[in-house]
Order: C-alpha cells, then sequence, then structure tokens
C-alpha cells in the first residue's frame, strides 16, 4: 500500500536499452521531485487494478534519474536488464508527499487544490475543483456542480482568483453565474 500522502508524478513507459532503464514520463513540466527523490513507490498502469504477486516491487530505489529528450530516464536498483525493466513498463509512480519541495507564496500543487469549493465574491457556490487543465499560459480551473449545470473553467490567476484557504478547502473567486 502507499503511504497516505502519496501522489502520482509519472509513468514508467517502457525499457530504454538493455542494461535495465527506463524510460519515464514526468506529469509535471519541471520534475523536479521525481528528479529528486531516490524512493519511488509504484502502483499498477490503473488505480482501481492490482498487479500479480511478485511482478511490480512496492518501491524502487533509485540509483540514477536524468532528463533525456521530452522524458526522463532512470536506472534502479535490482532491475538489471531490458527483461526487467520490461515488467515494470506501465506502472505509475508515486511520491511521499514529505519529499515534495514546499511551494512559494501563492503558488499550490494542483492537487491540494482538486476538491476544493469554489465560491465567487457574491457568497454563490460555484462547485467543485474537479482537476486542472494547463493551456500553455495559465492554469484553469476545471468546476462542476451538480446536477446538469455544465462544467466551469475559471482561469487560476490572480484577476479572477481572490484567495486560496486550503484550511477550509475553498477558493474564492471573482466570477459570475452568467460567464
Amino acid at each position: 500500500m502507499p503511504a497516505a500522502d502519496a501522489i502520482e508524478v509519472g509513468r514508467i513507459l517502457e525499457p530504454w536499452g538493455v542494461k535495465g532503464w527506463l524510460r519515464i514520463r514526468a506529469h509535471a513540466a519541471d520534475p523536479q521531485t521525481l528528479l529528486a527523490a531516490r524512493v519511488w513507490r509504484l502502483e499498477p498502469p490503473e488505480p482501481a487494478a492490482s498487479a500479480a504477486p511478485g511482478t511490480l516491487p512496492a518501491t524502487l530505489s533509485i540509483r540514477e534519474v536524468r532528463r533525456h529528450g521530452d522524458g526522463l530516464v532512470a536506472l534502479a536498483d535490482g532491475i538489471e536488464d531490458r527483461t526487467g525493466a520490461e515488467r515494470l513498463a506501465g506502472a505509475r509512480i508515486l511520491i511521499e508527499r514529505s519529499q515534495f519541495p514546499a511551494p512559494a507564496t501563492d503558488e499550490y500543487y494542483w492537487t491540494d487544490l482538486v476538491g476544493c469549493a469554489v465560491v465567487n465574491r457574491d457568497g454563490v457556490r460555484l462547485g467543485t475543483v474537479s482537476g486542472l487543465l494547463d493551456n500553455g499560459v495559465q492554469s484553469v480551473l476545471r468546476i462542476v456542480s451538480a446536477g446538469d449545470a455544465p462544467e466551469r473553467l475559471v482561469p487560476f490567476v490572480a484577476a479572477y482568483v481572490d484567495d486560496v484557504d486550503l484550511a477550509t478547502r475553498t477558493i474564492r473567486v471573482d466570477w459570475g453565474l452568467d460567464y
């Protein structure tokens, strides 16, 4: 079982070469946590799936990880050849939250925003953050509400976001119901 504070940060795509290296796809554009962490927790490719006993180790001790092209490659203890690396293809990589750098003031990890209630300046609840999008310029909150209301997309920028209170799991925005 992963630690309660483990967060998925990437996936093992496939073997890289013949000496046990792994090709990795990071979920973040700047995968600093993945590059720095020396222990990765592994889970099966799909969250609800379970790997056959013995096919997927619970953790990998990372000897080396580096950027390569548009992704990363890594070498782990105990993975000595291509066959060993092939058994890990598709595995999800999780890192314990304690290994993440603290975000700067007014910066947030997306995982902390998902599930927050979104309320506008009039005190009207717009819904709950279901996820975020990155459009290349800014992050965008995906807000869903109960019933048949359409999903709202609110840019996660200071012009529209007045306050983020992680303690109460509330985001206050300047966003009308008719936008």
